[in-house]
């Protein structure tokens, strides 16, 4: 591992199709907006190493489709995640309501059940709202995720959502500490119960 790295961390962004997830992301590695940002087209894939509380992680942030007809990358896309990013449009209602599939999806192919989840509301900077930020609050606490309202464009909340998903991570070092340290690596996947541990808003 590189000097002074802590760990490596595994990163998903999901939701639907034209929410922002590859702006958010492109903000985050490159400091860049396109606003003519295209679909992805099955996954995309960066590396940015960042240092919260001391700790330096490189993360491994993966940008997947939101089409349908990209859905049989799914699979191996969620394997081995410690966080995911789930972004909806709070310009589009829809993007909301659907966030239960995504949840659903998360569940089904997720290999652990205490990964740190982090609601993005994306596209704050646009006027027309259809939802407002309490209602993703509720959202987010019912399903014991982090929660922020970010723009890809004018880069408010974005670097913050980030580098809260990472502390919430680094804080649970059952996520990341398993490894080649020696130690039975037991899987999540028939532990049951509870997963997280009912993290809410932090912002």
């Amino acid at each position: 591992m590189e000097e002074g790295i802590l760990t490596t961390l595994k990163i998903l962004i999901i939701g639907e199709s034209g929410v922002g997830k590859s702006s958010l992301l492109l903000r985050f590695t490159d400091d860049t907006f396109d606003p003519d940002q295209t679909a992805t087209i099955g996954v995309d894939f960066k590396v940015k190493t960042i240092s919260v509380e001391g700790n330096k992680a490189k993360l491994a942030i993966w940008d997947t489709a939101g089409q349908e007809r990209f859905r049989t990358l799914t699979p191996s896309y969620y394997r081995g995640a410690q966080g995911v990013i789930l972004v909806y449009d709070v310009t589009q209602r829809d993007t909301f309501t659907k966030l239960d599939n995504w949840l659903n999806e998360l569940e089904t192919y997720c290999t652990r059940n205490d990964l740190v989840k982090m609601l993005v509301g994306n596209k704050i900077d646009k006027e027309n709202h259809e939802l407002d930020r309490n209602e993703g609050l509720k959202f987010a606490r019912k399903h014991s995720m982090l929660f922020i309202e970010a723009s890809a464009k004018t880069r408010d909340g974005v670097q913050c959502a980030f580098e809260e998903l990472v502390e919430k991570i680094i804080q649970s070092p059952g996520l990341w500490q398993s490894e080649g340290h020696g130690r039975v690596h037991l899987t999540d996947e028939d532990a049951g119960g509870g997963s997280c541990g009912g993290y809410c808003s932090l912002v």
